[in-house]
């Protein structure tokens, strides 16, 4: 039992290291030291090894400590109540992780199998239910890092495959011994120089095949005093000012004109289709910096409530839109609402817009926007299939400002980031209330705003072709890994099962502990 909670502090002090990797901290090695600790926290002590229930504690405790310090802008809004149940719901998860997790390390090579079934595991606990949440991948923590860098080559599931393998080898490094050693020394380096080396063919200018001068426009909020609907029309009063003094500025510095500008989403909360003095506003700021405006408004049709990225055209035309497809699942969207509201009437406050299903992709002055609306730029299929639909470059439209100061915009940038790695774009963000940045494909960030400032980010990007493999082959790559994990997972708990013993670190072939009499306390080696 004593090394039972030992185990347990290591899995939460692991849980906070990992943590520190997370966006604004953006330590990239302690993500690897956090999963490292972790794994170290379900291999044999002393021959002795973790039980599946023992792993199973040992992994969630890891995971809740984790969320529960990546999440806390989901109180922001909500209180903490459902923050800490989320926190808790996604630790559920790491169940699974812990079980498989500590049948794999029993195993003398556990340590080379854990990143794969690590994969398959968030894997699924970014797709099911309800679409999942993927925005806690463990990815997102290395995009100050080298292992950032093989982005294109595989997008987050291959950063998070190679950052828990440089984790599991620093744990080989100690429990391994002859050939295993060097397998585990491999197992650190070989990710940390492929990502390094893969850094060196990023942002190629072969693949540049034009320039367009974009303008993202952070209007801001106002924080009280408005009621409800004056304050959705001081949002739209906000960002058509900022956009007037970004024309304003261009004239007077005779700068090239401005191509395409993309506005927050919500920054037009009142719909300008419907509304005449919304339109007027809107058309207005257009025609004051004479380019297509991308704005973010809702809008209904036959099938229902959208949140929708309508284009605006100068002398008063309506472009192309893009209808998010994916929905926040308890906020934008509300799953069985009617099993939920028996325990609580929280669950009207969520919305019930419908998912759209269209390229990803709108025109504006000629030029092929890719568009991923605040949540989505977390799944991997929203960017993806906008570059596959032609798109030249990127926009991540969002709303943050109901999280104040939190560091949610902060996460979520690290996520434009990588996908601007990942796709070999430049990502244009545009937040009501911040951050708003201008992402190069290197996933460099050239310009942003503070928090609750208005501002204007104006800047001449390149208009990208090609496609990367992780756009073409993610998916294939992702799955591959899953299966592997999955596998690998199932035969050591079958092997665990069969036999109930560990082999001792440093055993030769298949050499087992030597039984022990049933009525000794050392006849079962497993903790619990």
């Amino acid at each position: 039992m004593k090394q039972f909670l030992c185990r347990l502090a290591l899995a939460g002090v692991s849980g906070g290291v990992t943590f520190c990797a997370v966006e604004p901290l953006g330590w990239w090695p302690m993500g690897i030291l956090g999963i490292a600790l972790l794994f170290a926290a379900l291999v044999p002590w002393r021959a002795s090894s973790v039980s599946l229930k023992a792993g199973a504690a040992i992994a969630s405790l890891h995971a809740f400590f984790l969320y529960l310090l990546t999440l806390p802008w989901i109180g922001e809004l909500v209180g903490n109540f459902p923050y800490i149940a989320l926190a808790f719901w996604l630790s559920l998860y790491a169940i699974l992780l812990g079980i498989g997790g500590a049948a794999l390390a029993r195993m003398r090579s556990g340590f080379l199998l854990f990143p794969f079934f690590y994969v398959a595991v968030e894997m699924l606990r970014s797709s099911v239910p309800f679409g999942g949440f993927s925005w806690v991948r463990l990815a997102w923590g290395q995009i100050e890092g080298p292992l950032a860098n093989l982005a294109p080559w595989g997008g987050p599931a291959l950063i998070t495959f190679a950052t828990v393998m440089c984790a599991c080898g620093l744990v080989g490094l100690v429990q391994a011994r002859g050939k295993l050693r060097a397998a585990a020394l491999a197992a650190v380096v070989l990710p940390l120089v492929a990502g390094l080396a893969a850094g060196l063919g990023i942002n190629r200018p072969d693949h540049t095949v034009g320039e367009v001068k974009v303008a993202a426009i952070q209007g801001n909020v106002p924080r009280m005093g408005l009621d409800f609907a004056a304050q959705r029309r001081a949002v739209l009063e906000n960002h058509v000012r900022v956009t007037q003094e970004a024309a304003n500025a261009a004239q007077e510095n005779k700068e090239d004109p401005i191509d395409l500008v993309i506005w927050p989403e919500n920054s037009s909360d009142v719909n300008p289709l419907k509304d005449a003095q919304a339109r007027m506003l809107i058309d207005a700021a257009v025609d004051a910096i004479d380019a297509p405006v991308l704005v973010g408004t809702l809008t209904k049709d036959a099938v229902g409530y959208r949140n929708t990225m309508q284009v605006f055209e100068p002398g008063g035309e309506v472009g192309e839109h893009h209808y998010k497809k994916y929905l926040q699942p308890f906020g934008e969207t509300m799953p069985m609402r009617n099993f939920f509201r028996k325990f609580t009437d929280m669950v009207d406050l969520a919305s019930d817009f419908k998912p759209g299903d269209g390229p990803g992709v709108v025109t504006m002055n000629d030029v092929l926007v890719g568009v991923a609306t605040c949540y989505e730029v977390s799944f991997d299929q929203a960017f993806r299939s906008s570059v596959n639909n032609g798109a030249q470059i990127l926009s991540t439209p969002t709303n943050n400002a109901t999280f104040g100061y939190s560091d949610m915009t902060y996460q979520q940038l690290a996520m434009s980031r990588l996908r601007a790695l990942e796709t070999d774009r430049a990502v244009v963000i545009a937040a009501t209330s911040g951050v708003s940045a201008i992402v190069h494909p290197d996933g460099r960030v050239s310009q942003h705003s503070e928090i609750f400032e208005p501002k204007y980010l104006i800047e001449t990007l390149p208009l990208r072709k090609g496609v990367t493999f992780a756009v073409r082959y993610g998916s294939l790559l992702q799955w591959l890994m899953v299966i592997i994990g999955t596998v690998s997972a199932l035969l050591a708990l079958r092997s665990a099962r069969r036999t109930g013993n560990l082999e001792k670190p440093g055993a030769r072939g298949k050499q087992r502990a030597p039984k022990q009499n049933s009525a000794t306390p050392a006849a079962n080696n497993e903790e619990l």
